[in-house]
């Protein structure tokens, strides 16, 4: 077994193939730890947030809506990406406003997740919210979707039977769990 003390992989070259609003997609050539090279496609994605909102009763707030990619709906908790320049708590708690009308009393970070580093340099950063005041919702042109309340020990259960496979709720759900022992 070859063990290498410095695994950097160096950029050689880089060849951009698209670029638009929401990401940009380019191919590197890349020297790799033992002096060959390689190529890496790389998505470049504007991070995002989510927030896992936990109402008086135990009761998490969740978004169903149509995945164009997969071809159906998906249970998961309101998400969205930021806009430039904008810190993480201001994107998180405008898009649980926008998504669900919450308006949370306490706002407590999860940390960040990493969903796809193979390829995809996104950071979600997570929250939770608790203390929760209803008002109205304001969904963006063109979005579409369903706030249901599930119950907590459900919300755990489903991620751990794989029924929810969205990743930023899974480690929201778990974490949360860890987090407030429920």
């Amino acid at each position: 077994m070859n063990e290498f003390t410095d695994l950097t992989e160096h950029t050689l070259s880089r060849k951009e193939q698209y670029s638009g609003p929401l990401f940009s997609v380019h191919t590197d050539t890349v020297r790799l730890p033992d002096g060959t090279t390689s190529s890496r496609e790389v998505v470049e994605h504007v991070d995002g947030v989510a927030v896992l909102p936990l109402d008086e009763r135990n009761n998490v707030l969740t978004v169903t809506q149509y995945r164009y990619v997969f071809g159906r709906t998906m249970l998961e908790i309101p998400a969205g990406k930021l806009d430039p320049g904008e810190d993480p708590v201001t994107g998180a708690l405008r898009e649980l406003k926008e998504e669900t009308g919450a308006v949370p009393d306490t706002f407590l970070p999860l940390g960040h997740i990493v969903p796809a580093p193979g390829c995809y340099s996104e950071v979600l950063h997570l929250f939770l919210a608790r203390g929760l005041h209803m008002e109205q919702q304001s969904l963006d042109e063109g979005e579409f979707l369903n706030v249901e309340h599930i119950p907590f020990d459900e919300m755990v259960h489903r991620c751990m039977s794989g029924e929810i496979e969205d990743a930023k709720t899974i480690a929201a759900v778990l974490k949360a769990k860890l987090l407030l022992n429920l």
